[in-house]
């Protein structure tokens, strides 16, 4: 691992959602006394880190992006006496505590947006992005919300409208006021003076908006492939040039850091989504001055072919040239891997989510793993009279929301609501899970989640792995085939993406296999490798 202070730099980061987690208080939603009571299993998993979806005071119209109180937590989550001891509690195992902060956009029922929407004149007029109408009196311009519909929303106290890229009840804070600025970074160091590692930074480029307010320009139909929105939503019909990723974003990057910077130790990870994400993240962390990492949604998509894997991080090599990344496959806005690449038609293989697993943990830089994601969870089918999502009761049936990925987490196979709770959960338990509980996979020496704990556990003592570049081999599919190297070390890692035997001509002098880890399925012979389906291949050349 890196020194103390970049401890980051390689690290595993198990992203928690604690709605569905576990449940301590019996109203069937998860808490953070049941992040707390969980703790021994995420340590047994060999990760370095928890990012910890928002708990904060929240109407919930938005599963807690949708913020309210920035300093407090909501009395569904527990209070900050429960937050302070899993600070206390994580940080006594080694285990680092990330949080989000959703910065760009509050709560319509947050004490600023109450004040501001009341008149143009009051202390808080200009700190949301308000704006006359056209003369015609429709919206100020064509920006559209990732949600569905226009991203203006009319106020009849002002008579003005307002700016909401995400829910209605989400308005967007204006970044070109410097109080505002202010405001943010102080409720960001209210968190660190209580002891957090770092930020998982939501949306972090929707933060500025085109002071000229300029339309964006429509998109080619052949083009509109969504990055964590479906290509039947309005708003993949243009181009994001004006209602996000502003240059002067640039230099707020430089103002978190410079916070940071004041508690050694900490780190941001910023969560990018713009026309061309790998160059944002790129830039958002140059310099050694911004944000310590990013990552996008660039590997959360259906594309699954190794030349698509192979593209996308050979890019982001080439463009992020002092930044570092971090990578996922499946987070808490997408279907679950297991499901989304599947090969099989199964829900979920799992010879190849533990091949995925291995797969992101061999990439350069460091990785996000979704809680669930260990288990080889795939989507749960939720019913339209159970969805909770807005994003997908909108978009229903063609897309079905986030739902699916947000299922509570079967720890006992046996128990009522698969030991997630004794009430009804805020969504159904998916009863294919069952069989992928906790208990059962821990019994089982081959499991995915004991392959699991093997691989990350094998990982952590592999600097190479943790640290080192990464140079790609030309292949052919399904075989995706990488060297990496760290102070003349160098290992070759490939990996069968596909269900059926493939192999891979290379000459290899020297090289020592990987025989005492049970990913490694491949043997080489005579110039070639050959995998079994959903194979792993390692040795060190």
């Amino acid at each position: 691992m890196a020194n103390n202070k970049e401890w980051w730099k390689g690290a595993v980061i198990y992203q928690v959602y604690p709605r569905s987690f576990q449940d301590t208080n019996g109203d069937g939603i998860g808490d953070l006394q049941g992040v707390i009571k969980r703790l021994d299993y995420i340590k047994s998993l060999g990760v370095d880190a928890i990012w910890i979806s928002p708990f904060f005071k929240s109407p919930m119209k938005d599963f807690g992006y949708d913020i309210s109180d920035y300093r407090d937590i909501d009395p569904m989550f527990g209070d900050l006496e429960d937050f302070d001891l899993l600070i206390e509690q994580a940080h006594a195992r080694d285990i680092k505590i990330i949080i989000d902060q959703v910065l760009s956009h509050t709560s319509d029922q947050h004490s600023w947006f109450i004040e501001s929407r009341e008149n143009r004149d009051n202390d808080k007029a200009d700190w949301y992005v308000w704006a006359d109408s056209k003369p015609d009196g429709t919206q100020p311009n064509n920006w559209l919300s990732i949600f569905g519909g226009p991203a203006w929303q009319w106020e009849p106290r002002r008579g003005q409208y307002y700016l909401h890229n995400f829910l209605t009840e989400q308005p967007d804070l204006n970044f070109h006021n410097p109080e505002v600025r202010k405001a943010v970074l102080d409720n960001v160091e209210f968190w660190l003076q209580r002891g957090v590692d770092g930020f998982r930074l939501d949306a972090i480029n929707f933060c500025y908006h085109d002071a000229q307010l300029r339309d964006n320009p429509a998109k080619p139909k052949e083009l509109r492939q969504g990055r964590g929105f479906s290509e039947d939503n309005p708003y993949a019909f243009q181009y994001h040039y004006y209602n996000n990723t502003q240059p002067e974003n640039l230099a707020f990057m430089e103002e978190i850091r410079a916070l940071l910077d004041r508690y050694p130790g900490t780190v941001s990870l910023g969560e990018i989504s713009s026309e061309d994400s790998l160059q944002t993240m790129a830039e958002y962390t140059s310099g050694g001055n911004k944000l310590h990492m990013g990552y996008s949604f660039e590997l959360l998509t259906k594309d699954y072919s190794a030349q698509y894997i192979r593209d996308t991080v050979s890019r982001l090599e080439e463009v992020m040239t002092e930044g570092w990344p971090c990578w996922a496959f499946s987070n808490h806005d997408v279907e679950r891997v297991a499901s989304r690449w599947d090969q099989t038609g199964n829900g979920g293989n799992p010879l190849q989510v533990q091949m995925l697993s291995a797969l992101l943990g061999s990439l350069r830089g460091s990785v996000c793993m979704y809680q669930g994601e260990e288990l080889g969870l795939g989507e749960a089918d939720v019913a339209f009279e159970d969805l909770q999502d807005p994003y997908g009761k909108t978009f229903w049936p063609n897309f079905k929301g986030r739902d699916g990925c947000r299922t509570p987490m079967p720890w006992l196979h046996d128990a009522q609501n698969l030991g997630f709770s004794k009430a009804k959960p805020w969504l159904p338990m998916e009863a294919r899970h069952a069989k992928r509980a906790v208990d059962l996979q821990s019994d089982s020496a081959s499991s995915v989640l004991n392959r699991f704990r093997e691989f990350m556990a094998w990982r952590a003592t592999q600097a190479v792995l943790q640290q080192g570049d990464i140079v790609f081999i030309d292949t052919d599919e399904p075989i995706l085939a990488f060297y990496r190297h760290y102070q003349g070390e160098s290992m070759l890692c490939a990996f069968n993406l596909g269900a059926i035997e493939a192999s891979l001509d290379i000459q290899l002098d020297k090289a020592t296999e990987v025989d005492d880890l049970s990913h490694h399925t491949g043997n080489y012979a005579e110039g070639q490798i050959s995998l079994p389906g959903f194979g792993c291949f390692f040795a060190k050349c």
